[in-house]
């Protein structure tokens, strides 16, 4: 036995596979119309992240590993609200939602129907979301 499995950890050399979801990048103002048009449809999930901070970050990995709605139940929108703040300030002023980060919004028809930020933001309220 290594002493990776006597004090139960595994070994460093075995990665852990890392879930990818099917991001699309919110880096323009006109998008913020396509997603109103898609949320007609579909609800819509923005999460926005700040890169220089580590909570942020912890925030967005715990997401991501805990994540499983399919794709076709909801588009997901990453934000990084640093190098495009006109944006994120939009997002705000739309959706008439008070900036945070991170922070977790849901559009339906047109309109924030959830947000949610740092620990409050959970994936398992996201479901309810998605149906009809």
């Amino acid at each position: 036995m290594s002493l990776f499995g006597l004090f139960g950890s595994k070994d460093p050399s075995e990665k852990k596979e890392k879930k990818q979801l099917p991001w699309e990048n919110l880096t323009s103002l006109e998008q913020l119309d396509e997603i109103s048009k898609i949320s007609e449809t579909q609800p819509v999930a923005i999460f926005k992240h700040s890169t220089r901070c580590g909570i942020s970050r912890m925030v967005l990995n715990q997401f991501e590993a805990s994540y499983d709605i399919d794709p076709a139940e909801m588009r997901l929108f990453f934000l990084d609200l640093l190098s495009y703040r006109q944006v994120s300030d939009e997002v705000a002023i739309r959706f008439q939602i008070l900036h945070q980060s991170p922070q977790l919004i849901v559009v339906k028809n047109g309109v924030a129907v959830h947000q949610a930020s740092h620990h409050n933001i959970q994936t398992a309220e996201l479901k309810q979301f998605t149906e009809i």
